[in-house]
């Protein structure tokens, strides 16, 4: 938890990120992906300052734990002085002891935002998906929270000025805006008229930026001039020497096949699972993993 601290910002954890986009559907499938179709909605973890504490607590986590599909799950919700936002006894079950840092005494509209983040410790835990490090299985759990309908509690939780700052969540503000927009391509939502912190909007802006990025690379035909050009390129390159070829920076790589045409792999826009389709110009391609279609000029 950043607490007007500095706050790391851009996308140091992309690739990472994109790991666990791909990890979350091959665990759970595209089926009960789509299954979290509706994000939280505001209303159901609103918390208001003449709430008791505890019974908001315990009210928003129990909404939370009907959102991830938990129903027999309980959580127990405490308050201590910690230096991070929060954390779960992740034991066997079905009781949860989770413990908020303090500070959620006096900033009760966050009390959402952190315990998204520790249910879905929980939810992670039951489903036996982790990655190896701290760092890594943290970044995972923003991810899955983000794009499981729950995240933009977190990203909502950010603001910063001159005095002052706050952050939770070990993604940065633009990777947590980048997963949301990534939610919200596949789900057709709009999360922005659900922020209250402007600072929010502007991340998730830049990470959709950044996401539909994804859209427009070749061998996509949504891609660019520039893109197109370099790709033609590389794909004589790769003709001419009957070899792998795999261009510095470009998403795509080029395989040589003995028993037939050129194929050139890239990642999913969607799930960021590798798709390998023979080069042979107009081919759409059907993500075998999040069941994308995809219009590609190979």
């Amino acid at each position: 938890m950043a607490n007007d601290g500095p706050v790391e910002h851009g996308y140091p954890h992309l690739q990472t990120v994109r790991a666990a986009i791909t990890a979350l559907y091959r665990r759970l499938s595209y089926d009960t992906v789509q299954t979290f179709a509706t994000s939280v909605a505001p209303a159901d973890v609103a918390f208001c300052d003449t709430d008791d504490l505890y019974l908001g607590a315990q009210r928003v986590a129990r909404e939370l734990v009907r959102h991830y599909r938990l129903p027999d799950a309980r959580l127990i919700v405490s308050f201590r002085e910690m230096q991070h936002a929060a954390n779960v006894e992740l034991a066997a079950g079905p009781e949860y002891f989770v413990e908020l840092n303090d500070r959620f005494r006096t900033h009760r509209r966050d009390i959402g935002a952190a315990l998204a983040h520790e249910v879905m410790h929980v939810y992670l835990h039951r489903l036996g998906l982790s990655f190896d490090g701290t760092r890594d299985n943290e970044i995972l759990t923003d991810t899955a929270t983000t794009y499981l309908g729950a995240g933009w509690l977190l990203l909502d939780a950010y603001r910063e000025d001159s005095a002052s700052s706050q952050k939770l969540g070990y993604l940065t503000p633009e990777e947590f805006g980048y997963v949301l927009a990534k939610r919200a391509m596949v789900f057709g939502e709009d999360p922005s008229t659900w922020f209250t912190s402007p600072q929010a909007y502007t991340a998730f802006v830049e990470g959709r930026s950044l996401a539909r990025r994804d859209e427009q690379q070749p061998p996509l035909t949504a891609a660019g001039w520039a893109g197109r050009r370099r790709y033609a390129r590389d794909r004589r390159h790769a003709q001419d020497r009957h070899a792998l070829v795999a261009a510095p920076g470009a998403p795509y790589a080029f395989t040589p096949d003995a028993r037939g045409p050129l194929r050139v792999s890239f990642p999913c826009p969607t799930c960021h699972q590798r798709i390998r389709v023979p080069v042979r110009g107009r081919v759409r391609a059907r993500c075998a993993l999040c069941r994308t279609v995809l219009e590609c000029d190979t």
